[in-house]
């Protein structure tokens, strides 16, 4: 642990760059070969707007990334934060409990809200917008979206008391995580059922992307599905009967434009209808 964890304290760029890319691509073939939905859309055409969006975030984090960097090292320099006033403990044990801690305040947290206040919730919209939700869904979020999100992180590193290697193990972590829980795969009923009794599972993440609340405000984990279930969050409902989408934005046609997407947060708040 102790080797992995001085590994993604310089890891560099280039490596990066391979997890985004390698872990699109594993799931992009996948969902060729046990597709949950067979999707009468053109894939790459549905993939133009989300690696757009993709682009986007990684443009965002990248000039603001030396913060958290800045960050992580006055937090270790002065003993601060949750990690830093446990007992010591085992190398294992102190980066499991560190990315526990971060997928609650930097995802977990920042999801809920971004779902309970109606500005924020604008601004993920273009996240839910999508009609045809795989693999490249996973980082289809407004570039406001991604700064919050950043925002929830930075205060994540001073509450937490996080080095820079659990920083980007996490975000590592977390971007092959949503990869693989918005793909369009179709896993074995009981082997998805027991992953998501600790990881978020595709059946499981798929049902928050169901066009109608109370579904919509669900199941809002990113790595771990335990906060789900611990605050109470968590909800099933059968692939067969998911619709993606969001009811009050239903033109597929707007919501597949870069432009109109980019616009999507200024519009006129629609109150969502519950089933």
């Amino acid at each position: 642990m102790e080797t992995l964890l001085n590994y993604f304290e310089t890891i560099p760029s280039s490596h990066r760059a391979f997890i985004i890319v390698g872990g699109l691509t594993f799931f992009w073939l996948l969902e060729g070969i046990v597709p949950l939905v067979g999707f009468k859309y053109k894939k790459w055409k549905h993939a133009i707007p989300n690696l757009f969006f993709t682009l986007t975030t990684i443009l965002v984090n990248l000039p603001l990334a030396f913060l958290f960097l800045k960050s992580s090292d006055w937090v270790m320099a002065n003993n601060f934060g949750i990690l830093n006033w446990l007992p010591t403990m085992p190398i294992w044990l102190y980066a499991l409990v560190g990315i526990f801690l971060i997928d609650l305040i930097g995802a977990y947290l920042p999801h809920l809200i971004e779902h309970k206040v109606k500005p924020l919730w604008m601004v993920h919209l273009v996240h839910h917008s999508d009609h045809n939700v795989d693999t490249t869904t996973a980082n289809r979020h407004h570039p406001i979206e991604s700064l919050i999100r950043y925002i929830f992180t930075l205060s994540g590193i001073f509450i937490i008391g996080t080095p820079i290697a659990l920083v980007i193990l996490y975000q590592s972590l977390s971007v092959v995580a949503t990869q693989f829980n918005h793909a369009n795969i179709k896993l074995p009923k009981k082997i998805d059922t027991c992953i998501s009794y600790v990881l978020v599972s595709p059946d499981m993440h798929k049902v928050h992307h169901h066009y109608k609340i109370p579904y919509t405000d669900s199941n809002y984990g990113n790595i771990f599905s335990v906060w789900d279930r611990l605050f109470g969050t968590y909800m099933e409902l059968d692939t067969d009967k998911i619709i993606y989408g969001v009811d009050v934005f239903p033109d597929e046609k707007e919501n597949s434009n870069i432009k109109d997407l980019l616009k999507q947060p200024f519009q006129k708040y629609k109150k969502p209808t519950s089933i």
